[in-house]
């Protein structure tokens, strides 16, 4: 399949990107104006806080993903986020690490930094394979990390604390005024990743996401895979070279590997009919990237849907909590 053949094929995954992508846009700019609100004591108008920006608390929602396991409760001031989190990791158990290429707002970011370096470059650059391997090991630290504190080492007592107190009932403002108010440190760091993300594709979500490194993980007890049919395939190795993983799925019966995303780019690129399909080990039907992109939106959907209606959606802090805690956000630390 020529580039022009695989731009169409693949613009189903970009369309669901796209959407999600101006989804966090949206709930980024309203909780903004939400937070205004407060801070200029009433003086802007008041907009209704959007639940979605608990998506972007994964550290709490890991502690209170810990504190439900062993209480049988949920946090009741951010319990989106842990909605949200066991939604994303719904999605990499049914459909592998698909929450990175076809929902992750970093992830498309990342991705449009990689064609900006094609077309600035008219290549993508690749990391020797030694050192890409020792890189990859970065974002399985970082996580480990994170479950270690948490999940291994805070007592349950502590995550109680830690979820009753003010602070995490402002994280998401810190979170807002760690972009709006962004030291120089910090903009160089972001700056720094973007372009090694120009140069070397998804350098960040390759080496250093700790979000991807726990889908990954969870999409190793994934059913669907990448499979290849030896007898069909022409051994062009289009499919290798066109992994954003750089996994070699030209030498593969099927990509059990953590780091497939299930962006099915491989699949795309396959110029042979049939050599190379996402399928179920028991039921080779191929799964078409339109049926991949409605799984993943419908799990996306079933996941929001059951925590509003179970009642784990909205936060219980008021109007008049709101008013009190968040003018402290900037003084706390």
């Amino acid at each position: 399949m020529g580039r022009t053949g695989l731009k169409k094929a693949l613009t189903t995954r970009h369309l669901v990107q796209g959407v999600f992508l101006l989804i966090c846009l949206a709930i980024g700019v309203q909780f903004a104006l939400f937070v205004e609100h407060f801070e200029s004591g009433g003086l802007t108008p008041a907009y209704i806080r959007p639940v979605g920006v608990e998506a972007f608390l994964p550290v709490g929602a890991l502690a209170s993903l810990k504190y439900w396991a062993l209480t049988g409760k949920v946090d009741p001031v951010h319990p989106a986020a842990l909605v949200l989190l066991l939604t994303f990791l719904g999605i990499s158990l049914v459909a592998r690490r698909a929450f990175c290429s076809w929902i992750c707002p970093v992830g498309t970011l990342s991705e449009l930094c990689g064609g900006l370096g094609r077309r600035l470059f008219g290549r993508t650059f690749r990391i020797w394979r030694w050192l890409d391997v020792v890189l990859r090991l970065g974002k399985y630290a970082l996580l480990l990390f994170f479950v270690k504190l948490i999940l291994v080492d805070m007592p349950v007592m502590a995550i109680e604390g830690l979820l009753s107190s003010p602070y995490w009932a402002i994280s998401d403002v810190k979170m807002l005024h760690f972009f709006t108010g962004m030291s120089p440190a910090a903009a160089g760091v972001i700056t720094t990743l973007a372009v090694l993300s120009v140069v070397f594709q998804h350098f960040w979500c390759r080496y250093l996401c700790p979000y991807g490194a726990l889908t990954g993980m969870v999409a190793l007890l994934s059913p669907p895979k990448i499979r290849r049919d030896a007898g069909l395939c022409s051994g062009c190795g289009a499919c290798g070279r066109n992994c954003p993983a750089r996994l070699p799925v030209n030498t593969c019966s099927a990509v059990g590997s953590p780091e497939c995303t299930g962006c099915l780019t491989c699949v795309e690129s396959c110029p042979e009919p049939g050599a190379l399909n996402m399928a179920l080990p028991w039921w080779r039907v191929p799964v078409s990237k339109r049926s991949l992109g409605l799984v993943v939106v419908g799990l996306m959907l079933l996941g929001v849907g059951a925590g509003m209606f179970s009642g784990h959606w909205q936060s219980s802090l008021s109007y008049q909590d709101y008013q009190r805690i968040i003018p402290m956000a900037a003084s706390m630390k």
